[in-house]
């Protein structure tokens, strides 16, 4: 299951330890993703890498006020509608309202 629970190459337990928290963390983020937000898209049975390389590691510029958070992507990003999609996903099992 923690594929990623053999990698403790640090000298002190502690170290250790703190890393495979952070693993941890980011693996129940990621199957949170996957279960709430990855419903009815082209990438729903896409492995964490895919998922990863295609939605998570691009470029945006982030805006940041006292009430928005906005992101602006390139007009070229391929998966725009994807990732719309997945915000409005997301937004539906959140306390937060949709902005629009």
């Amino acid at each position: 299951m923690l594929e990623f629970a053999d990698r403790t190459r640090t000298a002190t337990l502690r170290a250790n330890q703190l890393r495979l928290y952070f693993a941890s963390f980011a693996y129940v983020l990621m199957q949170g993703l996957r279960r709430l937000g990855l419903q009815s898209i082209s990438l729903t049975r896409a492995q964490c890498g895919t998922t990863r390389l295609k939605l998570l590691k691009i470029g945006a510029h982030l805006k940041i006020t006292v009430r928005k958070v906005c992101l602006a992507f390139s007009e070229t990003f391929p998966y725009q509608n994807e990732f719309a999609q997945i915000c409005q996903n997301l937004f539906r099992y959140s306390l937060w309202t949709s902005p629009g």
